[in-house]
């Protein structure tokens, strides 16, 4: 209920009637919209935000330091608080005039001994708009001045921090409309927001007072009105507090809604659907993957009720939709990976960063698509995307970091930064590279002299790529393939030696900052497609040939990969005498503890990491980690999860998110885990999860009702556990044995999200041991093996079918 009861504050104006007195001496300060081009996934929808370029930034702008050893003229000027902190973020600002704190008590204790108000900015190192804010703004002489006169400012790096920056996104979006990044607060030294922002620009234009205006206004309504301000931020976080902690009105969700609220958010998406291009909404165009979830879960019920039509109507969006995200300027063509977001409605233009959190997602539903439609098509993104992974986005020790910059240098020595200047190029570029070959890749990818960016009015309204070109596809490689007289074959072929040979010279160009901090929760998201890659990826027909930037990888391999990321979370932001985990780590654990969704997203990471053939090991850690995650965030009077452990009073609100954005939300994926964990155990226990999960969606139920757009995961949820008896794939043999292998990859060869895998080897003593304890039902399947062959059963409805011994039996019983 966040974003419902968030919008019934706001149009039932009691926000905005604090608003209005508590900034009435600061009428002339612009009510805006999110105007920062970077990614929002808190505030999807149903507020959209406005991420087109509204600003040109054309000029080069001189980003900022990209680590504490940097050796420019700014770094050897200044030096403030943050040159002792881990966060990348928080490093690029350690060299501005601005006197920065981090967030903490010696802070807060400052504004309070001046009596001053704090200035917080919160935005993460991959952030464009927080590069120029910076730029324009925090490294500014008078601006510092300004700051450091008037104000304790502090800076907070959101990924980091994500319980602070909720805090004040909730007031920002709450009374604004929007929100977005930089995030740009004024507080009282008590912590209670003032007003507040996005981006602002340094100095008035266009009938609106630039940040130095701001500055002045703020601080000459502190001297005047400061009563007033005080009172109307606590009545904010009151309010707030209220609307973002609703309790369940009953034990369980209603029937009705258990029933419905699938088909009922697949409508909404549905009316939303862009025909020509693919994808839900208009311009930007965001790859939310749980909308895709929704609409596949959708199809397969309507299959299973006989609706066959309205099943391949519906699936034909969905992969309509990923087939144009592949095809677009979004996806990386020539290193691998997915950028943030389309500002266009053709997933042309990106904006460049790179999201962890994306890729992790994103390889899941294009692993789908596979299962679904048997195209290879959709393991070539997939891997494509695991393989972006592998080779730039994972640290030695396993770890996998979380973002690459959309800004890089245009060439080594340039004194400013461009929005994508790593990943786009000339006609003459790819002349020079490509030789005989470059016509061909030229036509492919609507290459031009005059540059690319034309699709759409809203690509390139400031005509900042010029000359330039993003790679996109817009014709069949049949087609293409025959219109060059050559074989389709040899054609890919051709198109990947050109792909290598452009990766090859990008490599010499400067590269976008990485940012190397390891987030539990995104490793989760991406623990768990790696993990179900290793054994969906079996199903490519034998013959199947890829082509850079797919290296060919052996399925297997990508099980290695997810198994190091848990075992890099165990070993470093894992305490085994406590049974807490640590948020996130870069060069040792961060100071902050783990939030709702580090639980919640590692627990989904590994329980995919054991079904498809990791030890039981990772499956006990789920467990463990469930018990802490509802010691610690399960509100066992009013149901679900918070966000938070309650105990930072630095932390004024303690929230139960819902809404599925760009990741998510914590409530969503742990109802989901408990009802998978559910068909794991036994007895009691799993009538604990189950009970659990029950009221965890009662919390949410208006939410569903009115809003299931907002909440794709949670309606799936909803759905799964009015499932009368949730699918069992039973596998009993050697953990050593090939046909185990096999039989796992055929009980994962079919599209079913209301099944289970379960596997065991009864020459294993640790693993008949957690059976005997959790469900001693499994482990009699394994003492009454009567052969040394792999057996599989399939139960549901507490029967089980005849034992089968090979895998493509198994996948005849499961396709029934």
């Amino acid at each position: 209920m966040l974003m419902k009861s968030l919008h019934l504050l706001s149009s039932s104006s009691i926000l905005h009637r604090f608003a209005s007195r508590s900034i009435a001496s600061l009428s002339s300060l612009p009510r805006r919209r999110n105007r920062v081009r970077t990614h929002n996934p808190s505030f999807y929808c149903p507020f959209p935000s406005v991420l087109s370029r509204p600003i040109s930034s054309g000029k080069v702008l001189a980003m900022a330091d990209e680590t504490s050893s940097s050796t420019s003229s700014t770094s050897q000027k200044h030096t403030n608080r943050l040159a002792t902190e881990h966060s990348p973020y928080l490093l690029q600002h350690a060299h501005n005039p601005v006197d920065w704190y981090p967030w903490g008590e010696e802070a807060f204790e400052e504004a309070k001994r001046r009596d001053v108000p704090i200035f917080l900015s919160i935005g993460y190192s991959t952030c464009h708009w927080c590069h120029v804010m910076e730029v324009e703004s925090f490294e500014d002489e008078e601006v510092a001045k300004l700051l450091n006169d008037s104000f304790v400012s502090i800076k907070v790096d959101r990924e980091e921090r994500p319980d602070v920056d909720k805090v004040y996104m909730s007031f920002v979006q709450a009374l604004y409309g929007g929100g977005g990044w930089p995030l740009s607060v004024f507080l009282s030294p008590d912590l209670k927001p003032l007003m507040g922002g996005t981006y602002f620009p340094p100095n008035d234009n266009y009938g609106r007072p630039g940040f130095k205006t701001l500055l002045k206004k703020v601080k000459d309504a502190w001297d005047s009105k400061r009563d007033t301000l005080v009172k109307s931020g606590t009545y904010a976080i009151e309010e707030l507090s209220k609307a973002l902690s609703a309790n369940a009105g009953a034990d369980k969700l209603s029937d009705e809604i258990s029933r419905t609220a699938v088909s009922i958010c697949a409508k909404q998406f549905s009316r939303s659907y862009d025909s020509e291009f693919g994808g839900f909404g208009s311009a930007p165009k965001f790859p939310r993957p749980v909308e895709i979830q929704l609409m596949l879960y959708h199809s397969k019920k309507l299959k299973e009720s006989g609706k066959t039509s309205e099943a391949d109507e519906n699936q034909s969006m969905i992969l309509f939709s990923l087939q144009g995200m592949a095809n677009g300027g979004m996806h990386d063509h020539i290193g691998g990976g997915f950028h943030r977001y389309s500002v266009d409605e053709c997933w042309h233009v990106p904006h460049f960063e790179k999201m962890l959190y994306d890729q992790g997602q994103l390889a899941n539903i294009y692993l789908d698509g596979l299962i679904i439609t048997k195209d290879v098509m959709y393991s070539y993104v997939a891997r494509d995307i695991l393989d972006y992974m592998r080779r730039d986005m994972i640290a030695p020790e396993g770890g996998i970091f979380s973002a690459e910059d959309a800004d890089s240098f245009e060439f080594e020595g340039a004194k400013g930064k461009k929005e994508g200047a790593f990943y786009i190029w000339t006609s003459d570029e790819i002349d020079e590279v490509l030789g005989e070959n470059a016509d061909l890749f030229k036509e492919h990818y609507y290459v031009k002299k005059s540059g690319n960016c034309d699709l759409s009015s809203r690509s390139d309204p400031h005509n900042e790529f010029a000359g330039r070109n993003v790679l996109i596809e817009r014709n069949e490689l049949s087609a293409m393939a025959s219109k060059f007289s050559i074989s389709t074959e040899k054609y890919q072929e051709i198109l990947g030696e050109c792909r290598r040979k452009l990766f090859d010279v990008r490599l010499k160009r400067p590269k976008p900052h990485l940012d190397d901090k390891i987030i539990v929760s995104w490793n989760g998201l991406v623990i768990s497609s790696f993990a179900r890659a290793s054994k969906i990826l079996k199903a490519e027909p034998e013959s199947t040939k890829y082509y850079f930037p797919v290296v060919n990888s052996q399925p297997e391999d990508y099980l290695e990969v997810a198994e190091k990321a848990a075992l890099f979370i165990r070993e470093n932001l894992y305490d085994e005498q406590s049974r807490r985990l640590q948020h996130s780590y870069r060069q040792g654990p961060s100071k902050a503890p783990a939030f709702l969704d580090d639980y919640a997203f590692l627990i989904s990471g590994l329980l995919d990491l054991y079904e498809n053939g990791g030890a039981v090991t990772w499956l006990k850690w789920a467990i463990e980690l469930q018990e802490t995650q509802d010691e610690l965030y399960l509100d066992r009077e009013g149901g679900a999860y918070f966000n938070t452990q309650g105990q930072d009073p630095s932390v004024l609100l303690r929230v139960k998110e819902d809404h599925d954005g760009a990741e998510p939300s914590g409530n969503s994926v742990s109802a989901i885990n408990l009802v998978r964990l559910a068909s794991i155990v036994a007895g009691d226990k799993a009538e604990s999860y189950l009970n659990t999960a029950q009221r965890l969606l009662a919390v949410f139920e208006l939410r569903l009702r009115e809003l299931a757009v907002a909440v794709p995961l949670m309606c799936c949820a909803a759905d799964m556990i009015s499932v009368p008896s949730r699918k069992q794939v039973v596998l009993v043999g050697s953990k050593s044995s090939a046909e185990l292998n096999n039989m796992l990859s055929a009980a994962h060869s079919v599209y079913d999200p209301n099944k289970t895998v379960i596997h065991i080897d009864p020459s294993s003593s640790e693993e008949m041991e957690f059976w005997e304890e959790h469900n001693s039902n499994v482990a009699e399947m394994a003492k009454n093996r009567n052969s040394e062959k792999v057996v599989a059963l399939v139960c549901q409805h507490f029967t089980c079918s005849p034992p089968v011994f090979d895998s493509s039996a198994l996948t005849r019983l499961l396709s029934k």
